[in-house]
């Protein structure tokens, strides 16, 4: 078997078990991921920064006992940094050059993993979709007239085309889960302050950033998650220690649990049939590994609450652009895409008080969410309410247009005049997906399951979320699902090159 065959064929553990037996070098494994790169970019376009000259020097002195020694890997271009790489954040900004490392970044070094690339993001990471000005569209391996999600769509699609078989993601309203459920991925969301974002910056979102990866196998995500979880001396807060490690909790049975399932669209927006297919998939995989589960509502979890997270978040880009104009030394408008400059603008609009008694209620929700749920190991819900979407069909010009126009005669008017653009941004921009920012606010773990694919050939997952801090009970479960569904082996029907 060629190496090309071998990077397509494993995940990183199995290849980093490779390196460790001499089976393969890293310089080998290097070369081939820089093949497969270059051979699939005009169809999937998921690269933003070529790092190819810095991961063949690396490749060649790597010290190959490490946990993940030469398994090649992408870092986003968004949240965190490469010393001397430019960072974009999916902007036609001028570019950010790191004089430092990120803390992550460290740790995936420390691991033995090799960065061949950055992948692409939409702009800011605010899309769902990883379509930008800057870079263009990032497309779904399964079919490249498909989108594969946001904001980490650029490491979704590199590892489902085969490029690398694990890469850096970020979530703040499920931009690790979508990609992952749009690609057929695991994608974990982990708990707030599990990892660090340090040194660039404390929190992002108020704390609902969070940062992990998108893998192939249950078993990767579980590894690299004991190589880079745990503060630095700069994080302001940390998740609850796991019992173990992740690692072995991945390995091991994880006994009869007690399993919820949430159907609702906490929007009242349409849940397309293939979704329901899926969560009932997920259901089925789950009793069969002998889970009782039971049906359950949130009726607390609704418009109020995602209007909240929406003009929390809107707040965030207002203050990002602000950031952005300062270190640039002039206005970034003319820079940024329209539905950027308009959820900045909207952040703009919310008044101070206002934003601290919305994050309020969203804390008080997700307490009420925690101590609800708790009698349950993990709850079921949809990620993405439809298949993956054709490419430029979340286009949001027409309601950028509208909201705009609206925006230059409101001015100042007080936030109450307000709430039906907020709801009219919502429903556009979220109407693929209304789940995944929960977990996002509850600071919960929730992980991406690749249980179905369509009769059209297009993966789409579920999530499990879990009680704050208890990655490992997830990883358990999703490790046995994964064992009864056979969905490691599916692979993107892509030609693989020799």
């Amino acid at each position: 078997m060629s190496v090309g065959h071998t990077l397509w064929a494993q995940d990183a553990t199995g290849l980093a078990d490779l390196v460790r037996k001499g089976e393969v070098s890293p310089i080998e494994l290097t070369e081939a991921a820089i093949a497969r790169a270059e051979a699939t970019r005009p169809d999937i376009n998921a690269t933003a920064e070529p790092l190819y000259e810095a991961a063949r020097a690396r490749a060649k002195t790597i010290d190959r006992s490490l946990p993940l020694a030469g398994v090649p890997f992408a870092i986003k271009d968004l949240g965190i940094a490469i010393k001397g790489v430019p960072t974009h954040g999916g902007s036609r900004i001028p570019a950010w050059l790191a004089d430092v490392n990120s803390v992550l970044t460290d740790r995936y070094l420390a691991a033995g993993l090799v960065p061949i690339v950055t992948s692409t993001a939409p702009e800011h990471g605010l899309r769902l979709m990883t379509e930008s000005k800057a870079f263009g569209i990032t497309r779904n391996p399964w079919n490249t007239g498909h989108t594969s999600g946001g904001s980490s769509g650029g490491a979704a699609a590199l590892v489902a085309a085969g490029v690398v078989p694990v890469a850096h993601a970020s979530d703040g309203g499920g931009s690790i889960r979508v990609p992952s459920a749009c690609t057929g991925l695991v994608g974990l969301k982990t708990s707030r302050g599990r990892i660090p974002l340090t040194p660039l910056v404390s929190e992002s979102w108020y704390g609902m950033v969070v940062d992990h990866a998108v893998t192939r196998s249950v078993r990767d995500s579980a590894l690299l998650l004991d190589l880079t979880h745990g503060p630095d001396r700069l994080s302001p807060y940390a998740a609850l220690p796991p019992k173990g490690t992740f690692t072995a909790a991945a390995a091991r049975d994880p006994g009869k649990l007690k399993l919820a399932v949430y159907r609702k669209s906490p929007l009242d927006l349409p849940v397309s049939l293939e979704t329901l297919k899926a969560l009932d998939t997920a259901v089925a995989l789950a009793r069969e590994g002998g889970h009782a589960v039971e049906e359950i509502d949130l009726p607390f979890i609704g418009r109020d609450f995602i209007s909240d997270f929406c003009r929390t978040v809107a707040s965030a880009v207002a203050g990002t652009m602000r950031a952005e104009a300062l270190r640039v030394g002039r206005s970034v408008a003319g820079d940024i895409e329209r539905a950027t400059r308009v959820l900045g603008r909207l952040g703009e609009m919310v008044s101070a008080g206002e934003t601290y008694a919305g994050l309020q209620r969203l804390h008080a929700t997700s307490r009420r969410l925690i101590e609800e749920t708790a009698r349950y190991d993990a709850v079921l819900m949809p990620i993405i309410a439809h298949p993956p979407l054709a490419c430029g069909a979340m286009d949001p010009k027409g309601a950028d247009d509208l909201i705009e126009n609206l925006l230059d005669k409101l001015h100042l008017t007080p936030l109450l005049r307000l709430k039906p653009l907020f709801g009219q941004l919502m429903d556009k921009s979220l109407w693929f997906t209304h789940w995944p920012a929960i977990q996002n606010v509850s600071g919960q773990p929730s992980i991406a399951l690749p249980v179905h694919v369509t009769d059209a050939g297009l993966p789409l997952g579920i999530q499990a979320a879990g009680r704050p801090g208890d990655e490992e009970t997830l990883l358990s479960l999703a490790a046995q699902m994964e064992k009864i569904s056979g969905w490691l082996g599916r692979r993107a029907p892509l030609k693989v090159p020799s």
